[in-house]
């Protein structure tokens, strides 16, 4: 299998057998997803993608933020972020866009996004058959090929908008090699447990005035997320069941308490703020199958869950947060909350009340 460091002009397969390697297992597992399809043939999604440039498949180049800020021309579509464990669906329109050159936020009603360019390397418009359906869809990859976002056109869409923004950021080398390069982890364990200045790091902590302080706190202590967690104490800190996800879900559901779920690829963090209504696990997934969001969470990757408080102006802002066996976040719930506005009492009730781990240091 290739490593993150391999590129299609070094590795095993070039374009012409990766694509007939690709159409063979397609016919023999048509029901496989382009992420399941990539890591069977033992490269990236955005390999796959790439080879079929000049059939079915646009290669575009930005500048990004340019491409983005012309996205409400689209209309009504649907949004997808994931990461190994979660993927993240939204329906709406693309409004309220602010960017710079590496970092933007959208904040339309209902798509709601941080978007984090250095991240967004590969780009493609795409058009193919799947389950019986034409799909169109504009998607961008991360240096190692791994997508970091995706935008599908729905019935109510702008088709014809969408085939003249492609147009405008078709590259003019529709190449399809891919040059995968690898990329570094978000933040890395720096020190082990030994090391950190407990006592330093609490009092960091304590003296937050916003959530979005806390990677700085990371950075600034040179620890990771679940290594924060561990060492702050009950405090702001402690490990539930990993079925504590299940339970929120449907306790929402059931109460209409609106919540906010964020998930995140490395270019991305998506957010559904509002109720949720269908909850369907099936084998390993746990899905909300709503109207105009869904969410498909890999219970058996869930290593770790936690309860979290961060401090803001108007009180504590409490999480469910989700690990993986590495450390990855998976997902976040909040209760549906705005600055300046306390968090709703029944959601931190509802999270203060979830079971504890049988070991409190997981």
């Amino acid at each position: 299998m290739l490593n993150a460091s391999s590129n299609t002009s070094s590795g095993a397969m070039l374009p012409p057998k990766l694509r007939d390697e690709w159409m063979r297992l397609r016919e023999l597992e048509p029901n496989l997803r382009a992420r399941d399809l990539a890591e069977r043939l033992g490269v990236s999604e955005a390999e796959l993608v790439a080879i079929r440039c000049g059939d079915g498949v646009t290669r575009l180049e930005g500048p990004w933020k340019d491409l983005i800020l012309a996205l409400p021309e689209l209309g009504h579509v649907m949004v997808l972020t994931r990461n190994d464990s979660c993927v993240h669906e939204k329906k709406g329109t693309f409004g309220h866009i602010d960017i710079g050159a590496s970092m933007g936020v959208v904040l339309d009603e209902a798509i709601d996004l941080r978007l984090f360019l250095k991240h967004w390397i590969y780009g493609f418009a795409v058009r193919e058959e799947s389950r019986g359906r034409w799909l169109q869809s504009l998607q961008f990859f991360d240096a190692d090929g791994c997508a970091v976002h995706k935008i599908y056109l729905t019935d109510q869409s702008h088709r014809e908008a969408w085939s003249g923004l492609v147009g405008r950021f078709a590259a003019g080398v529709q190449s399809p090699l891919l040059d995968r390069q690898a990329v570094a982890e978000p933040l890395p364990l720096l020190l082990d447990d030994t090391q950190v200045d407990v006592a330093s790091l609490r009092d960091a902590w304590r003296a937050m005035r916003d959530p979005h302080d806390f990677f700085a706190l990371l950075k600034k202590h040179k620890v990771t997320r679940t290594q924060a967690l561990r060492l702050v104490g009950p405090e702001f800190a402690r490990p539930v069941v990993n079925a504590s996800i299940r339970h929120a879900l449907e306790t929402v559901a059931a109460s209409g308490l609106p919540i906010m779920v964020f998930v995140g690829s490395p270019g991305v963090v998506q957010i559904h703020t509002g109720p949720v209504h269908n909850i369907k696990p099936m084998g390993p997934w746990l899905n909300v199958l709503d109207e105009d969001f869904n969410l498909h969470l890999r219970e058996d990757h869930i290593v770790e869950s936690w309860v979290v408080k961060k401090p803001s102006p108007e009180g504590a802002v409490t999480s469910l947060e989700l690990y993986d066996a590495r450390g990855g976040q998976i997902v976040q719930l909040f209760g549906k909350r705005k600055p300046g506005v306390p968090e709703l009492t029944e959601w931190r009730e509802l999270a203060d009340g979830l079971p504890a781990t049988e070991d409190e240091h997981v």
